[in-house]
C-alpha cells in the first residue's frame, strides 16, 4: 500500500475541511438544532458549487472524474464537523452505483443533477443490517408498460428528503433486479422517520402497484444481487470513513478539554488513569483508520477486499463505542449536556455503528467469509505493495 496521497487529494480535503469549518460550526450547529430543520441546504449548495458532489461522478455526467478515495475524504470532513447533510446516501448510496452501473442515458438523466445539489438519491438497502423476521421486500413483474413494484422497503437512509432511490426488488424467479424511483411516481409513498436521537431523517418507502419504465433498470434485469454486494462493500467503508472524522474529532477535543479543566490545581490530563483512556481512544481511531485505508485501498485497485471491508466495519463499530463513551465520560457532567457539542459525535458514531449491521453482524459475516475460502485467512499475513 502507497499511504502517500496526490496533491489533487490533497486539495480536496483542504477544501472540504474549510467549508465545513466554515459552516458547520459550534454555534452554528447549536443554533440549528433549535430549528425544524434536518438539514443545511446552504451548505449542501455550497458543496455542489465548489464541486464536492461530484467528486465521485464522471466528468461526462458533470462531475470531476475522481473516485472512491477522494469521496472517502469528503465525509471524513463532514464526520469531524457532524455536519447536517445527506451526503452519505446521495453520493455513495444513489451516485456509486448510478455511475458504475448505469448506461450512459441514466448518467446522463440523473447525476447532473446529483452534482449540481438539485435532487437526493438514496437506496433501500437497510435491511442488510436487519433481522431477517422484520425485513421487507418489493416485487418486480415484467409487463407491457414496463415493471409493476410492488412491496415495502423499510428505513431508506435520507429517504424523506430524496427525489430518487435504488430499489432492489424480487421477480417470480427469485432474481433481483434494482430500479430507480422516482419518488413523485404514482403509487409511491415516502413516510418520514426520525432515526433515534440522532435526527435523520429515513422514511419507510411503500411501492403499491408502480409503473416504471425499463429504462429506470439499474444494469441488467437479474444483476441486483451483484449491484447490492458491490454496493454494500463501498458504503460500509465510507461509513468507516465517516467514523474517523467522527471518532478523531471526539478525541481530539476530549484530550484539549482535559488540558484545560483543572481540578486540584492540575489539570486533569495528568492523571495517569484518563491519560491511559486517551492513549485507549487514540489507538483505536488508529485501527478504525488503518483498516479502513486498506479495505479502501484494495477497492480501488479492483481487487477482492471482502474479508477487509467486513474487518475495517467491525473496528468502524466496536472501536467507536469505546472512543465516544471515554469521550462522554471523561467530560463529566458537562457531556450529558445537550447544548454542549460533544454529544453529537456520539450520537452520530452510534448511527454509523448500527447501519448495514453492527459489530456483531459484521464478526459473523466475516467468519462465514474465512470458513468458505480458506485463503483470506492469510491475507492478512501477505505483505502487499502498491
Amino acid at each position: 500500500m502507497n499511504f502517500t496521497f496526490s496533491d489533487d487529494q490533497n486539495s480536496i480535503r483542504e477544501l472540504a475541511c474549510q467549508i465545513f469549518s466554515d459552516r458547520a460550526s459550534d454555534e452554528f450547529l447549536l443554533g440549528f438544532s433549535r430549528t425544524d430543520e434536518t438539514y443545511d441546504e446552504t451548505l449542501w449548495q455550497t458543496l455542489a458549487d465548489q464541486g464536492l458532489l461530484g467528486v465521485a461522478i464522471p466528468e461526462s455526467a458533470g462531475g470531476t472524474g475522481l473516485g472512491l478515495t477522494e469521496l472517502c475524504m469528503v465525509l471524513e470532513e463532514q464526520g469531524r464537523r457532524v455536519a447536517p447533510v445527506p451526503l452519505y446516501a446521495s453520493l455513495v448510496l444513489g451516485g456509486l452505483p448510478i455511475a458504475e452501473f448505469g448506461s450512459t442515458k441514466q448518467q446522463q438523466r440523473y447525476l447532473p443533477s446529483l452534482a449540481s445539489g438539485k435532487a437526493k438519491f438514496s437506496a433501500a438497502i437497510a435491511e442488510l443490517g436487519m433481522n431477517v423476521a422484520i425485513a421487507t421486500k418489493v416485487s418486480a413483474t415484467q409487463g407491457a408498460q414496463g415493471w409493476i413494484l410492488d412491496g415495502k422497503k423499510a428505513v431508506v437512509p435520507d429517504g424523506a428528503v430524496a427525489d430518487f432511490i435504488l430499489v432492489p426488488a424480487e421477480d417470480a424467479k427469485g432474481q433481483q433486479t434494482v430500479f430507480v424511483v422516482d419518488i413523485s411516481a404514482p403509487g409511491v409513498t415516502v413516510q418520514s422517520v426520525e432515526i433515534g436521537l440522532s435526527g435523520e431523517r429515513a422514511a419507510h418507502l411503500i411501492l403499491e402497484n408502480v409503473t416504471v419504465a425499463d429504462d429506470t433498470v439499474l444494469g441488467v434485469p437479474g444483476q441486483g444481487a451483484d449491484i447490492i454486494e458491490w454496493l454494500e462493500q463501498r458504503a460500509n467503508v465510507c461509513h468507516c470513513a465517516l467514523q474517523v472524522g467522527v471518532t478523531e474529532e471526539a478525541m481530539k477535543r476530549t484530550a484539549d478539554f482535559l488540558g484545560e479543566r483543572k481540578q486540584f490545581g492540575v489539570a486533569l490530563g495528568t492523571f495517569q488513569a484518563l491519560a491511559m483512556r486517551m492513549a485507549d481512544s487514540y489507538i483505536d481511531v488508529e485501527a478504525i483508520r488503518s483498516t479502513y485505508w486498506l479495505a479502501l485501498w484494495r477497492l480501488s485497485e479492483g481487487l477482492d477486499a471482502r474479508a477487509e471491508v467486513r474487518a475495517a466495519k467491525w473496528w468502524a463499530c466496536d472501536a467507536a463505542h469505546r472512543i465516544v463513551c471515554s469521550a462522554q465520560h471523561l467530560h463529566g457532567g458537562i457531556g450529558a449536556d445537550v447544548e454542549y457539542p460533544i454529544h453529537r459525535f456520539y450520537l452520530m458514531a452510534k448511527q454509523i455503528s448500527f447501519s448495514l449491521g453492527n459489530a456483531s453482524q459484521q464478526l459473523e459475516k466475516l467468519g462465514r467469509l474465512l470458513a468458505e475460502d480458506d485463503s483470506l485467512g492469510f491475507r492478512a499475513m501477505e505483505v502487499e505493495e502498491a
